[in-house]
């Protein structure tokens, strides 16, 4: 007998992995989960806190100090915050958990993040001393905090558009009800 007959390869070659679009880390991050307004707010949400944290770093010294620690802490957290959202928008986390809860908590963390970051930017303003490195700060702090509302206002708007869509339309009756059913 010939070697073609009795043997034969016992392995067969292992596919390549596959060399597409989306494949290695890349294949775990979906931003399609979002629309794209609310995608370009999450990412300004995102930069704009962690400007502001950095610019408050740069902060060297300061006469009234508390406006400035409570701002760093507010600018850290947001920042945190938003990546955590973003974090769980953009990977499997998403379809391990009840998307129902994720857009409820998205919505309760946007509105706290935007209103305590714009109370955290008026206490700066009031008592920075007027450096620099605290204005740019103060200036992303404003703009981030109008980013975190706005994306409530969206999520507001389409949570009323939704609940408009499941309110049934009230059914009026036509017929007399005096009248007997044998009639």
């Amino acid at each position: 007998m010939e070697n073609g007959a009795v043997y034969r390869a016992t392995t067969e070659e292992h596919p390549a992995p596959a060399r597409g679009a989306r494949s290695g880390l890349a294949a775990y991050f979906f931003l399609g989960r979002l629309k794209l307004p609310q995608r370009v707010l999450k990412l300004l949400q995102l930069l704009l806190s962690l400007l502001a944290f950095i610019c408050e770093e740069v902060v060297s010294q300061c006469t009234l100090c508390g406006g400035l620690y409570f701002f760093e802490f507010v600018s850290c957290s947001a920042f945190l915050l938003s990546l955590l959202i973003l974090i769980v928008y953009c990977t499997p986390v998403y379809d391990r958990v009840d998307a129902v809860k994720v857009k409820s908590s998205d919505f309760y963390i946007t509105v706290g993040i935007g209103l305590v970051f714009l109370l955290a930017s008026i206490i700066f303003v009031s008592t920075h001393d007027r450096t620099s490195a605290e204005f740019a700060a103060t200036v992303f702090g404003f703009l981030a905090s109008i980013t975190f509302l706005l994306d409530f206002l969206i999520m507001f708007y389409e949570k009323r558009q939704e609940s408009q869509l499941r309110k049934p339309e009230p059914t009026t009756k036509t017929e007399n009800v005096t009248e007997p059913l044998n009639a």
